[in-house]
This record gives C-alpha cells, sequence and structure tokens, in this order.
C-alpha cells in the first residue's frame, strides 16, 4: 500500500493537535536541556511565526508540522516535528527534501537550530548539514547549495 506525503497550511484548529505534537516530540529534549515545559512556554512556541507553520500529513492525516521560514539570506527551518510513532519510517528525510527543492528554487542556503541533546541532529547530518556553531543549548547548521547549483545573477 503506497503512503502518501502531504502539507497543508496550519491553522488555529490545529493549535490542540500543535501543542500534543511539541510535549510528545519534544518534552524530553527541552527537559534535558533545561528550558521550561509549561503549556504557556508550548503555546508561545506555537504562536511564534504562526503563518510559517505547515502540519505535515500520512496519507491526509497530520503526523506533524514544518514551520519554515523564508528571510534574506536563507531559508530557516524553525520547527521541524514528527509524531514519535512515525519517526524511522522515512518522513523526516521527504520533509527535508521538500525543503532542499524550495531552497533550490529559491537559491538560499538552509539553516536551522537543534538542541545538543536532540537526536534529530543526525537526520540533518545525513542530510549535509553542517554545525556552524555551537552554544550552551544547541548547534546551528546549514546545507549550502552545490557551488554548480548556485544560479548565475547576471
Amino acid at each position: 500500500m503506497k503512503v502518501t506525503i502531504g502539507f497543508r497550511r496550519a491553522v488555529t484548529t490545529d493549535i490542540q493537535f500543535l501543542l500534543a505534537l511539541r510535549k510528545t516530540s519534544m518534552n524530553e529534549h527541552l527537559l534535558r536541556a533545561g528550558i521550561p515545559l509549561s503549556d504557556q512556554y508550548h503555546l508561545s512556541r506555537i504562536n511564534e511565526f504562526f503563518s510559517d507553520s505547515h502540519v505535515i500529513l500520512r496519507d491526509k492525516q497530520a503526523v506533524g508540522l514544518i514551520k519554515l521560514g523564508v528571510l534574506p539570506v536563507s531559508l530557516h527551518i524553525r520547527q521541524l516535528q514528527i509524531l514519535p510513532e512515525y519517526h524511522r519510517m522515512g518522513m523526516g528525510s521527504y520533509v527535508i527534501d521538500v525543503v532542499k527543492r524550495q531552497a533550490r528554487k529559491l537559491n538560499l542556503p538552509i539553516t536551522l537550530n537543534v538542541l545538543l541533546e536532540n537526536p534529530a541532529k543526525s537526520l540533518y547530518l545525513r542530510h549535509g548539514f553542517l554545525v556552524t556553531e555551537k552554544n550552551d543549548f544547541e548547534y546551528k547548521m546549514s546545507w549550502l547549495l552545490p557551488e554548480k547549483e548556485y544560479k548565475n545573477e547576471n
């Protein structure tokens, strides 16, 4: 049976799903980083840049979130969360590949931040992201277009 993965823009009626998703997918990593775990904190992160939020669908069922900001200098993955029961099924890789296609269209690198103890870092490394900075809480990572892919602006 073929699985269909898609996206739709998040709407306010998704907030309860997004809260449950965030708690399920992030609490463990946030706790290790010493970051607050209150619903208020989670909701503030959900509502921040809400217009950049897209629900990830598997066979039309909500299973995750990609929050993608188009900045002047990069395509920034603000958040990528997938329900744990859908981990290791290729969905994260699929989403990263979609973001890479968009980055190529826009001729922009991709940037993101990932908590130090978050195993998603290995997903990003497998997809060619490099650690560019590290602080007490997170890695800053980026994926650059291969030189031959940069569009000539002349």
